[in-house]
């Protein structure tokens, strides 16, 4: 029961970009498409596009187009997307306290 959990969450976080779009939400709020590229570097336009898409899919992302022109998109997290920031927090202090390695 809790693999197939876990199985589901690293399933709805895979992707080689999805973890920097939710933390550049966490720490900056709300953001256009074109924040969102900018901010980060070497994802392509259909990549970036396809995790949002993934995360909007999945309820982690709510994507909001207001109607005018030029049109105007923003995308943030939703209530449950904001409530993985402990966890992720907790994941990184994890990493952080990584010991080090000796070589072989």
């Amino acid at each position: 029961m809790a693999a197939s959990g876990v199985e589901a969450a690293f399933r709805m976080l895979e992707g080689r970009w999805k973890m920097v779009i939710i933390f550049q939400m966490f720490a900056k709020g709300t953001l256009r498409f074109s924040e969102l590229e900018r901010a980060i570097p070497g994802v392509s336009q259909k990549m970036l596009i396809q995790q949002l898409r993934d995360l909007e899919r999945d309820g982690l992302v709510i994507r909001t187009v207001y109607p005018q022109v030029p049109p105007k998109v923003e995308y943030s997290l939703t209530d449950w997307g904001q409530a993985m920031c402990p966890a992720l927090d907790s994941l990184l202090e994890w990493a952080a306290a990584r010991p080090a390695t000796t070589p072989a």
